[in-house]
């Protein structure tokens, strides 16, 4: 039972302008961060600055990795509303550590701290879970990609926008942003779960790997956080290698590169919020799963070979539709857990993306510096999507095995 029992509609406007925010501020640095590596990183070329800027990513999934799953397991014991706002308080330090930052060390430093309490998405996705209907959990979960997704419609654009002036301000603005997010959340949302409903928290749950396996006993839920993994492992390389793919390949400026991540936001944005629930109303959550890893599979192969810079634009939307998986999983396995153990599981999903996040940006930056940099074997600036593609042809493989051959609803 939540607390103080808040009413759906408005909590969920409140969580999803929350992700909105929070999908404005990761979006708006973007365009900028080849710039900011060069910037810190005076004597380097772009391809030595991809290198570095995946030692940062992966520092920051690290510490997500690390401390993600004691965060959700803390949320089901203490409630959202304090972890959220720990989470957006840090991260306005955060931002505004990235754009005074001269030095790749204090880049570093700010990871870490950053990483450790970027817990926004998995507590707003354990909230929105405890005021749902098993029935609403599906297209609820989309809105919150959609929410984000409208975050890169607009992060992009202004980061874009504010590039024009120099690398440092759009970091500034996303601490602007990170600082409205706690005062909306401070003032108008309310706690999910009552007091008696609480979890009390467990030492285990500080170990990452311990709260994997236990999420990993319900039900079904094994061979999902494996798929959920690959999955988010494939996807992660338009993160990870988009801004200097484009820039190597069509050599896009800073603004041409918001608008292409401009693009595939506002089509994840209709992806997740309109077409989400009557794909699954037709098909059901496992043929919605198959399909956007299908889909998925598709779009990663043709960036990867395709040189003509309008086909590769043109395609962002469907890579965007791949993303009607995702919400499809986390409703099958939010279905699959208990009440008091959603904040966990939220937590456990977020540790798994931040495993991608380790993985990807060191494996395909280092891919993308091998067949680009000047010692490449062959130039083939698309090879980290190609290896994507097959990631996820692995994850399809692995949900058909368990799932292929159950009812569609």
């Amino acid at each position: 039972m939540a607390a103080d029992a808040p009413k759906s509609s408005p909590a969920l406007a409140v969580v999803l302008f929350t992700i909105l925010l929070d999908g404005m501020g990761v979006g708006i640095m973007i365009p900028v961060l080849p710039e900011l590596m060069l910037d810190v990183l005076p004597r380097a070329d772009l391809a030595t600055a991809t290198l570095w800027g995946g030692v940062l990513s992966t520092v920051f999934a690290v510490m997500q990795f690390l401390f993600s799953p004691a965060l959700g397991s803390l949320s089901d014991a203490r409630g959202r509303k304090p972890v959220l706002l720990i989470s957006l308080f840090v991260m306005v330090f955060y931002y505004l550590v990235m754009a005074l930052a001269t030095s790749i060390w204090v880049l570093l430093a700010g990871r870490i701290v950053g990483g450790i309490t970027a817990a926004t998405q998995s507590t707003a996705s354990a909230y929105v879970a405890d005021i749902s209907r098993p029935d609403q959990k599906a297209a609820r979960f989309g809105y919150i990609g959609a929410a984000f997704g409208m975050g890169f419609v607009l992060g992009p654009v202004l980061g874009g926008l504010l590039g024009e002036w120099g690398a440092r301000a759009p970091f500034y603005a996303a601490a602007l942003l990170a600082a409205l997010n706690f005062v909306v959340c401070a003032i108008y949302l309310t706690e999910s779960i009552a007091k008696e409903d609480r979890k009390p928290f467990q030492s285990r749950s500080i170990n990452p790997f311990a709260a994997i396996v236990d999420i990993g006993r319900f039900s079904g839920l094994r061979v999902l956080l494996i798929v959920f993994l690959l999955f988010s492992i494939g996807t992660s390389v338009y993160a990870a290698i988009w801004p200097f793919f484009t820039l190597e390949r069509f050599g896009w400026s800073p603004a041409m590169i918001g608008v292409s991540l401009t693009v595939y936001g506002l089509s994840s944005a209709v992806v997740q919020s309109v077409l989400i629930r009557p794909t699954i109303a037709r098909i059901g959550e496992r043929h919605t799963v198959t399909l956007g890893l299908a889909t998925e599979i598709i779009a990663l192969a043709l960036v990867a070979s395709i040189a003509n810079q309008w086909i590769v634009l043109a395609l962002t939307p469907v890579a965007a539709f791949g993303s009607i998986a995702t919400a499809a999983i986390r409703s099958l396995m939010s279905g699959a857990v208990d009440p008091h153990s959603q904040g966990k599981l939220q937590g456990v999903l977020s540790a798994l993306m931040a495993v991608a996040m380790i993985v990807t940006p060191l494996t395909m930056s280092a891919l993308f510096y091998a067949f680009s940099g000047p010692q490449a074997m062959f130039y083939f600036p698309g090879a980290p999507f190609l290896v994507s593609a097959l990631l996820v042809v692995i994850s399809l493989g692995l949900f058909l095995r368990a799932y292929g051959a159950a009812p569609r609803h």
